[in-house]
């Protein structure tokens, strides 16, 4: 959020991994779906979206992600990734899609299709999806602010709230413990 002291930290969420059936795009559920809830919803936000064509499986492109995550890139790789597909229609499941994505926010396609065709940070998804599955989420959006946890999408003003909260209480746990010197000679002296 503009102005505010943070840092936002994206982690990996499979809404349907292997063995789960990917959805059908023409299935009824789907296009009940995007016609009464998510294109009203995005009009509302002023968000552009399409009716992606493709369900695609994502594990590939979220292992990509840790490739961009370590080359500092993550941020601009999910902006790209999110555009791809909601605006775009691209098929996420596809590893020339993925490399020609990856290299227009600045990585290195040879070295990002060798990451994600040799599976190199199979481990570090499987890992997050881990993580994921002890923290309870179960869909998306799901957002931690300290160890709150909001599920759904929330009105920026109600977030920027949220956060204020969490800072002011960081602010007054720091004041609390104060500066000291422990009896090692810590940092603090």
């Amino acid at each position: 959020m503009e102005g505010k002291d943070i840092e936002v930290e994206w982690k990996p969420f499979e809404l349907r991994p292997e063995p789960v059936e990917p959805l059908d795009p023409n299935s009824a559920y789907i296009q009940n779906a995007w016609k009464h809830s998510v294109k009203p919803l995005a009009e509302k936000l002023g968000v552009e979206m399409n009716f992606p064509p493709v369900q695609p499986r994502t594990q590939l492109a979220f292992e990509g992600f840790q490739y961009a995550k370590e080359n500092g890139k993550a941020n601009e790789y999910n902006h790209r990734m999110l555009k791809a597909f909601f605006v775009e229609g691209m098929d996420l499941g596809d590893i020339d899609v993925l490399v020609k994505l990856a290299e227009e926010v600045g990585l290195d396609p040879d070295g990002y299709r060798e990451a994600v065709e040799s599976r190199k940070y199979r481990e570090s998804h499987q890992a997050a999806l881990a993580e994921a599955a002890q923290r309870d989420i179960r869909a998306v959006p799901t957002f931690f602010i300290g160890e709150r946890k909001l599920q759904g999408l929330y009105p920026a003003d109600r977030l920027a709230q949220i956060i204020d909260n969490e800072l002011a209480k960081n602010e007054d746990t720091a004041l609390e413990n104060g500066l000291s010197c422990d009896i090692e000679g810590g940092e603090n002296c």
